[in-house]
């Protein structure tokens, strides 16, 4: 098995648990910004702290930044900032299965946006894998019945609808801007590599969300503080996650590390559940069960 397979896996699973930990800030304590700025602040000093013990003991030598690299890191840093807004946005409108589901549309817009910034194409199988993802994906999407009566017109263009599917292109350009960013480090192996785009990244977003927190809503962040308890856990899995992303996007073409990603789906359904005590219809199980087909695909056949 292909090392970047298990690390997109834990990667995954670290990032449902983030976002359940979000969800519940939004619900309790804090704003959109609020929550989302909760994701990126506590990982950053961690990320740094890394990068400091590795290189300074000796471990892994500091590879050498250029302007790409910049380019690359500050575009995927603010395209997170964005999607990370909108699918917290979205957790309002839709339950916790269906929000997530529909940011994974971004499978599909990175393999497209990976082609066109980096040129690296996907494998027939590939995109395979992809397309079974994709229909399980618009099964699972389908808004609630509620918003039957509008019509097909109603039921495509949403507001649940047009979030997730921005949320997805947008989280498809971080992780190609973020694959780009660490190929463009000059030296070192995939390791240190990924934490030094990680410790650039978080604490780029940290200082652009504090600013945009303390203009639009200051009292959010006296609000974090406060709730130091939960947000410490969402920069930990938070941080924790965004290694094993940044590590597997430096081994492997970021479509296919958003397509095995895809698994955070049977996380969410199972949190959903349990956690949330959410129910799912027939057909988001059968949207489930082909997300899992394609996952299958991609890690036997690719």
């Amino acid at each position: 098995m292909s090392l970047w397979i298990p690390i997109t896996l834990f990667a995954a699973f670290m990032q449902n648990l983030r976002f359940m930990l979000q969800k519940h800030l939004k619900d309790t304590r804090l704003s959109t910004g609020g929550a989302t700025f909760s994701r990126f602040v506590f990982a950053a000093p961690l990320a740094v702290l890394f990068v400091a013990v590795a290189t300074g003991t000796g471990w892994r030598t500091l590879p050498s930044i250029s302007w790409r690299f910049l380019l690359f890191a500050s575009a995927g840093g603010v395209t997170q900032i964005l999607a990370t807004l909108c699918i917290v946005a979205l957790f309002s409108l839709r339950n916790f299965t269906v929000g997530i589901t529909l940011k994974k549309t971004e499978t599909v817009q990175t393999a497209l946006i990976s082609l066109i910034l980096l040129g690296e194409t996907v494998s027939i199988m590939g995109l395979l894998a992809i397309a079974v993802g994709l229909v399980g994906v618009v099964l699972v999407s389908d808004p609630p019945k509620s918003a039957s009566v509008l019509g097909w017109r109603g039921r495509v263009f949403n507001r649940a609808s047009g979030l997730g599917l921005l949320s997805g292109a947008l989280f498809g350009m971080s992780a190609t801007g973020y694959r780009g960013a660490s190929l463009a480090l000059g030296g070192g192996d995939f390791m240190i590599r990924a934490a030094v785009t990680l410790a650039y990244v978080t604490v780029f977003q940290s200082i652009l969300m504090a600013l945009w927190l303390r203009w639009r809503t200051p009292g959010q962040i006296r609000a974090l503080a406060r709730a130091w308890r939960v947000t410490g856990l969402v920069g930990v899995t938070g941080a924790l996650g965004s290694f094993a992303w940044f590590m597997a996007f430096t081994l492997e073409n970021a479509a296919y590390v958003k397509a095995l990603g895809q698994v955070e789906l049977v996380f969410t359904f199972l949190a959903s559940i349990f956690v949330f005590h959410e129910k799912s219809s027939v057909r988001e199980l059968a949207g489930i069960f082909l997300v899992m087909a394609s996952i299958l695909l991609l890690v036997f056949l690719i």
